[in-house]
């Protein structure tokens, strides 16, 4: 059984530790199960310490090079990095880079261009001619000193940027004999650019250096797969190549996961069949069908909670989560699942068919906000990798307010949740008969199934309960070489 794991959030504190914390918690998330670690990105950023890795500066500064004010980035040095991810793959779980091509930020010098301004909401519309303007978009890497790579970044590199030095304004713009790449997502006409200096993928240039790049953070870093920041603005086929060129290099069809933030599932369906499902997706839409049902007040029918999500359509394929770092609480795409319905929403990803969910930082360790680890979720991990065979069947209640499902296998169990009040559901099962349960979500709660297998399953207001065999309670206690979380 798959499980991924964010390992991080948006505000973690930039104090350096996070590759030190990942390092000596291998043994603990192999303990819990998890297969595969999706880490955040690694090199350095425009905002040096504080920077979450996603305004990219120098990828081959993996936090070697005394830029942007620090040597280690937000996470720690690189030796450190490199030594967590061996740690992970000691302990046989997949250790995931975070890939983010689109854009660089702080650059070293400006440069002076030509320039059309672009209509934000129709980005194909310009709405003021060519004209020269000043725009930041040189990279040297002064202190670098051109160690793995003299490939240095000029206007040319780029489709178009957001700043015009002369003027103080920000504003979409389009260089001179550049047009934003067709083969992206289509919302605003154009979703070729996001922020910063916008990487042309339509220069043969740029993407050698990428494959090159590829190649190079491949042979320093042992890492075996990927997650893809921010595909939809990416031409649909680069990745489909590079993912070939990548898993060529690593001798292996590693696990990859992309990006594309739309909670339409259909452009999801459409990019899978452009890129020739070279990648998994994040399964969007069903993260907002659980944001729906945490904030319903209880009208959400849990029955259509699967309806037209990746999950449904192109199950193979899709990486259900509850929440990750750009949609938690003052983020950007903030879209958070309510706290109280956490472990529903956990339990609907771990203990039923889904093939890879990802589970976020803050339900298995809290969160910097204060916001607390999810209730249950050490248990739900274990039971997903030492009781679930994979196999699940619902039961019908004709109730929209209440989800009840059995694990099949050699080690059945069976969970119950609501959005409501308290709910029941009797249930026959002549596997069980004579077994006892245990309630994982509190285990002051016990029934039994009778001679025939006949019990009443039952959860708490708005709550989750998950009854697991009491001959199955010794299988998920932590094995003693488990290093704990925290």
């Amino acid at each position: 059984m798959e499980t991924m794991l964010q390992y991080f959030e948006w505000d973690l504190p930039a104090d350096g530790t996070l590759w030190r914390r990942l390092y000596a918690d291998a043994g603990y998330l192999k303990d819990l199960g998890i297969t595969m670690v999706w880490m955040p990105p690694a090199y350095k950023g425009q905002g040096g310490v504080n920077d979450t890795g996603y305004g990219v500066y120098d990828m081959y500064d993996l936090g070697e090079f005394d830029a942007k004010g620090t040597v280690r980035t937000k996470y720690g040095p690189k030796e450190e990095y490199v030594q967590a991810v061996k740690a992970l793959r000691k302990q046989g779980i997949d250790a995931l880079a975070d890939i983010v091509f689109n854009h660089r930020m702080g650059a070293d010098y400006p440069e002076e261009v030509k320039a059309r301004t672009m209509d934000w909401s129709h980005r194909n519309t310009a709405v003021a001619p060519e004209h020269p303007v000043e725009v930041w978009t040189g990279y040297d890497f002064p202190d670098r000193h051109n160690k793995y790579s003299r490939f240095h970044w000029t206007w040319k590199d780029f489709t178009g940027t957001d700043f015009d030095q002369t003027t103080g304004k920000t504003e979409l713009m389009e260089f001179d004999g550049k047009k934003w790449d067709p083969r992206v997502s289509k919302e605003e006409d154009n979703f070729d650019f996001i922020m910063g200096d916008d990487v042309d993928f339509q220069s043969r240039r740029v993407i050698r250096e990428l494959y090159r790049w590829g190649r190079w953070y491949l042979s320093q870093v042992p890492v075996n797969g990927f997650r893809l920041d921010a595909v939809k603005s990416i031409d649909s086929g680069f990745f489909t190549r590079w993912l070939r060129a990548m898993r060529k290099e690593l001798r292996q069809p590693a696990f990859a996961v992309g990006e594309w933030w739309s909670g339409d599932v259909h452009p999801l369906l459409e990019y899978l069949e452009a890129s020739q499902r070279c990648m998994a997706l994040f399964d969007v839409p069903l993260h907002y069908h659980l944001q729906q049902a945490s904030q319903s007040n209880g009208t959400f029918d849990l029955r259509q909670l699967f309806r037209d999500t990746l999950a449904q359509r192109t199950p193979a394929l899709a990486v259900p989560f509850v929440d990750n770092h750009d949609t938690q609480p003052g983020q950007a795409l903030e879209s958070w699942v309510m706290d109280w319905f956490r472990p529903q929403a956990n339990a609907i990803l771990l203990l039923r068919d889904l093939l890879y969910p990802c589970v976020f930082f803050g339900d298995l360790y809290g969160m910097t906000s204060g916001k607390p680890k999810t209730a249950g979720l050490e248990d739900m991990l274990r039971i997903r990798s030492r009781l679930s065979e994979g196999v699940s069947r619902d039961y019908e209640t004709g109730d929209g307010q209440v989800l009840v499902w059995k694990n099949e296998g050699a080690h059945p169990f069976f969970v119950i949740l609501t959005e409501a009040a308290g709910k029941e559901c009797q249930v026959r099962e002549p596997d069980v008969a004579g077994c006892g349960f245990t309630d994982i979500m509190d285990r002051s709660r016990h029934l039994q199934a009778d001679e025939t297998g006949n019990m009443t399953l039952s959860c708490p207001d708005g709550g989750l309960s998950v009854w697991v065999r009491e001959q199955d309670l010794p299988l998920l206690d932590p094995a003693d070489a488990a290093q704990s979380g925290g």
